[in-house]
């Protein structure tokens, strides 16, 4: 229920289309008092008047004016105050620790062109790949959060392999879980000062999207299943997958990207507080 009095935690937040053609944001938030959580809508005119960085994940908000909707279980939001702003990222010295602990996984890969291939990519990127978020609004949407997106994708994949070494080739997939989003490095920019993240327009004119972009890079090279692994990571062509995983007769390497990015996406650090434990 609504509580005007309460201090709330932002769990996530979202920005779709409505039916009629305008813009609607999805915010989870959470009740510091007794931990219930709260799902509110904001319309698009809203959304227009709340800066960028007040629906960052992680922020301590008061709700100022809202209704609740008894029979959608959900808050229409006009109106909020930051009471206390999330971390801009992670700092430098952790998202080295992040970057070290992914090199150090690629170093394991027995094929050695493949090796060669991503520990190119990483360090050639490194700067770009340690600062970027890994995404705008949704999840890790900080500074240094693609690398821990990319790292818990990396364990949840681990946790995994083991029971699925007859469908799975370990090298491939590991790759395939480091190189899955490595094109948001170009497609986000960030402001080292404020954390805002935006588009990057020339990306946005060379480029359909990041899929595209991780797809092209290693078809180009020759990896033809890290290729399709990073276009159907979406899962389904309405979510922006290049191959869509209910097409019918996929190989069972095809699901396991989109498996743990969804997992890092929903339970991993989403939020900066949460790397706080990492």
């Amino acid at each position: 229920m609504l509580d005007l009095k309460a201090k709330y935690e932002i769990l996530s937040f979202s920005v779709g289309d409505t039916k009629a053609g305008t813009k609607m944001g999805k915010m989870q938030i959470k009740n510091l008092d007794d931990s219930s959580i709260l799902n509110c809508v904001l319309w698009e005119e809203t959304l227009n008047r709340t800066p960028d960085a007040s629906t960052r994940a992680g922020n301590i908000i008061k709700i100022i004016t809202a209704s609740y909707n008894e029979k959608y279980n959900n808050c229409l939001l006009n109106n909020f105050e930051v009471l206390e702003q999330a971390s801009l990222g992670i700092d430098e010295e952790k998202r080295e620790e992040f970057f070290e602990k992914i090199i150090n996984v690629v170093q394991e890969f027995k094929k050695e062109e493949l090796k060669k291939f991503v520990l190119d990519i990483l360090t050639k990127n490194k700067e770009k790949f340690m600062i970027s978020p890994a995404a705008k609004h949704m999840h890790h949407n900080y500074i240094g959060g693609l690398v821990v997106h990319t790292f818990e994708c990396i364990q949840f994949l681990q946790a995994i392999l083991p029971n699925m070494k007859k469908y799975l080739n370990k090298d491939e997939v590991t790759a395939a879980a480091i190189l899955h989003d490595i094109g948001k490095i170009f497609e986000y920019d960030v402001n080292p000062e404020s954390g805002i993240i935006e588009y990057n327009e020339q990306f946005k004119k060379d480029w359909i999207s990041h899929s595209q972009y991780g797809y092209t890079l290693c078809m180009t090279n020759g990896y033809l299943n890290i290729a399709k692994m990073i276009a159907s990571h979406h899962g389904r062509s309405d979510w922006g997958a290049m191959i869509d995983l209910g097409e019918k007769d996929l190989e069972p390497f095809y699901y396991i990207i989109h498996h743990v990015d969804d997992l890092s996406a929903k339970f991993g650090a989403t939020s900066v507080n949460d790397t706080k434990d990492l």
